[in-house]
């Protein structure tokens, strides 16, 4: 990891923070290219009633149309699920830095079998926010991970 991948997890932390704060599941990601922020969102399943609103979705969606993300990083707090996962490998998304994948190990062996990048963190600030909101929640959680 580099700098700028250190500043921009840190973002997608804060946004699952604040998606905690909301009452929401805390996973937060940013979609960025040359080090600068196309968008970021938050999981917004709970405050939107969607049951796709994830967190790189909602990245997505703020992101807009994009020419090409080819030359993007996705920078998610949590190890995607497979929806978002299959997103990524949909539109082309060479890279992906994970905040953490203990709480959730997602689908980095399927990501890195498609090509993609992944690098895993082990952020101890998502590390932990996820950890207290399973503990906090695990009925909002099960239905996140749809258990």
């Amino acid at each position: 990891m580099n700098a700028d991948d250190t500043r921009l997890l840190r973002i997608a932390y804060e946004e699952a923070s604040a998606g905690f704060d909301e009452g929401g599941c805390p996973i937060g990601s940013v979609l960025a290219r040359g080090g600068a922020v196309v968008a970021q969102g938050r999981n917004q399943r709970v405050q939107q009633g969607d049951p796709i609103a994830h967190g790189e979705m909602d990245a997505l969606r703020k992101a807009g149309r994009q020419k090409t993300y080819r030359d993007t990083t996705l920078y998610t707090s949590l190890s995607p699920c497979m929806m978002c996962a299959g997103t990524i490998i949909q539109f082309g998304i060479p890279r992906v830095v994970i905040g953490e994948n203990q709480n959730f190990g997602g689908n980095e062996d399927f990501l890195r079998s498609k090509g993609v990048e992944v690098i895993v963190a082990n952020d101890p600030d998502c590390i932990a926010l996820m950890k207290r909101f399973i503990t906090e929640k695990p009925t909002l959680w099960a239905e996140d991970i749809a258990e």
